[in-house]
């Protein structure tokens, strides 16, 4: 049986008190930070990081700069955190797929478990499956019906090899039974853009990238790929309900460091991101882009990642998949 992050342990164990620790004796920080994001602007991650960022740095006292470094299915914004002075000025806001999927499925130099410490979870997503507005398939089922009928003609987008989306929908092909075929972009901004251009025939695409797409009529949201219906969406079955019994395939983006920062400036990181990610207006905008703050303690994220391996790896070693 697949092992299930319990959210709501998560988020009760988010409402800690929101007091920030002391400053460290060095006055840590003492200059701008600089947040990575291994995609491009416009997509899910990026707007979390944007969504966060402004009041993070105000509860710091130093402006946290978001630097876009996409490409590698986010690995080279990892390696540059990695690489980067452990002082708690360079941190990244992480995918499951950066943490836990690339080391399972490519050659990587350096390791997210050993190179890469917990700050705190950040946000809780979900996908949708989505197809453009012209096609003619109104839900799940219909869709696995298409790709049986013409097996390698549908093509679906993803954000990034390794990603949530990308596991998705390979995942998605092999509990279906179908063969597609995926087609990589840079960013889910980008995946938005061919979806609506049709370009391609479906994607299990970020809400923060399609979600107002669909609710202006221009693509169509047939699922979404949990247990559990979203909030956001609640007249959308999962998918689990139309065609594919079983299927879940959460996310969520969290902070980290590079092995080796101080524990005094880990503490006062994640100190300000609970201070962030509690505030009004900051969780209002990340619903309007299909996220939830979901801030944890370091040990929280650490216990998450733990779970996410334990999922991940049985099904990336029967399924073999590996990226060269």
């Amino acid at each position: 049986m697949i092992e299930r992050i319990n959210r709501r342990a998560l988020l009760a164990a988010a409402a800690a008190p929101l007091a920030l620790p002391a400053l460290a004796q060095d006055g840590f920080p003492n200059r701008p930070l600089r947040l990575l994001v291994g995609y491009t602007p416009g997509g899910a991650v990026d707007i979390a990081a944007r969504s966060f960022s402004p009041k993070m740095g105000e509860a710091l006292g130093q402006p946290v700069v978001v630097e876009n470094k996409p490409g590698a299915g986010s690995n080279i914004a990892s390696e540059i955190a990695v690489r980067s002075p452990a002082d708690g000025h360079t941190i990244l806001l992480a995918t499951i797929g950066a943490l836990v999927i690339s080391p399972m499925v490519m050659r990587l130099s350096f390791d997210p478990q050993s190179d890469l410490v917990p700050v705190s979870m950040a946000v809780d997503l979900f996908n949708i499956l989505v197809v453009p507005a012209d096609r003619p398939w109104r839900n799940t089922a219909e869709l696995i019906a298409a790709a049986k009928a013409e097996p390698g003609r549908l093509s679906y987008g993803h954000s990034g090899i390794a990603g949530g989306p990308h596991l998705a929908g390979l995942l998605f092909d092999r509990m279906a039974g179908i063969e597609t075929i995926p087609v990589s972009y840079r960013g889910g901004a980008l995946v938005a853009t061919d979806l609506l251009s049709g370009r391609i025939d479906y994607s299990f695409a970020t809400a923060a990238s399609v979600l107002p797409h669909v609710q202006a009529g221009r693509l169509r949201a047939l699922a979404v790929p949990t247990i559990q219906r979203s909030r956001l969406l609640p007249d959308v079955p999962t998918d689990a309900e139309s065609g594919v019994p079983g299927f879940d395939v959460p996310g969520w983006y969290a902070v980290v460091a590079p092995r080796g920062t101080p524990d005094a400036a880990i503490e006062r990181l994640g100190g300000a991101m609970r201070v962030a990610l509690d505030d009004a207006e900051v969780k209002a905008s990340l619903n309007r882009s299909g996220l939830e703050a979901m801030p944890t303690t370091p040990a929280g994220l650490a216990e998450a990642w733990a779970a996410e391996r334990t999922k991940w790896e049985p099904i990336i070693r029967e399924s073999g998949i590996r990226i060269e």
